[in-house]
């Protein structure tokens, strides 16, 4: 693993294992409902391997797990093992033995060539030092006549609270105020179809998904902000901080009357010639 990559890892592992308290609140249902979407466009059979990249607590691993039935396998992967310990949790409840957990990064696996017959990754490629060379390693993973499926997200993630919680971050630490997010570059249909292209894929399927997540409650974006990367940010304050923050984005939320944040999402396949 590079230098580069090896910084991206730790800082996403960091990031994540804090967010675990809070990652399947009710406000964070967007996991889940992207997870589930992207496994849907799949034409998984039973008894198909499955690899999933970046898998957080399960929430495309587990409904692939049901896709491919007990005699398939899913490998679920990702560098915060406390989410992991989610995922555990939830396939045990389910009963969906055929999925595995493996704490690790998601761009070194050392895996056959053609071992899966998808191989998914939601939300997680923007987090690679290089992005292009993750991808091909994907590639690389999927056999003749699978598929690769990856979803990032669209523009204007969690707006309008986003602005609303980093200009309450910038009244009490400037500079942690953040200008760029690693998904940014690529938040449109052209942007990820380069990626693929850059990748040397097959031409994907790209589709938008516009969606809106409720917000609920006296205080409902802090779920948010506690369960996903702003988790990272939030680590960095003081507790004096963090209560101030978290007071400001309360009463900016209340006073611009948000009812709900954007949770576009960009789900992509590609499937490799048989």
């Amino acid at each position: 693993m590079s230098t580069d990559q090896d910084r991206a890892a730790t800082r996403a592992a960091t990031a994540y294992d804090a967010a675990s308290d809070h990652y399947l609140d009710d406000e964070l249902s967007f996991w889940d409902h992207f997870g589930e979407a992207t496994i849907a466009r799949l034409p998984l059979v039973h008894g198909a391997r499955v690899l999933d990249l970046c898998c957080g607590a399960g929430a495309s691993a587990l409904p692939a797990a049901r896709r491919v039935g007990p005699r398939g396998r899913v490998v679920g992967v990702d560098v915060s093992e406390r989410l992991l310990n989610l995922a555990r949790a939830r396939a045990q409840r389910e009963g969906l033995t055929q999925v595995q957990w493996r704490c690790g990064d998601a761009t070194a696996l050392g895996e056959p060539d053609h071992a899966f017959d998808a191989v998914v990754c939601v939300f997680g490629v923007f987090f690679a030092a290089d992005r292009a060379q993750f991808v091909r390693e994907m590639w690389r993973l999927v056999r003749p006549g699978g598929y690769l499926a990856i979803t990032t997200w669209g523009e204007h993630l969690f707006e309008p609270a986003n602005t609303l919680f980093w200009d309450a971050v910038a009244r009490r630490r400037p500079e942690l105020r953040k200008s760029f997010n690693p998904w940014d570059d690529i938040v449109t249909v052209d942007a990820l179809r380069h990626l693929f292209s850059a990748a040397g894929t097959s031409e994907p399927e790209i589709t938008l998904v516009e969606r809106q997540q409720p917000l609920r409650g006296d205080d409902p974006f802090w779920s948010i902000a506690l369960g996903s990367g702003y988790r990272a940010t939030l680590e960095l304050l003081t507790p004096d901080e963090r209560a101030q923050v978290r007071a400001d984005v309360a009463a900016a939320v209340r006073a611009s009357a948000v009812t709900s944040v954007t949770t576009n999402a960009l789900v992509a396949s590609a499937r490799r010639a048989g």
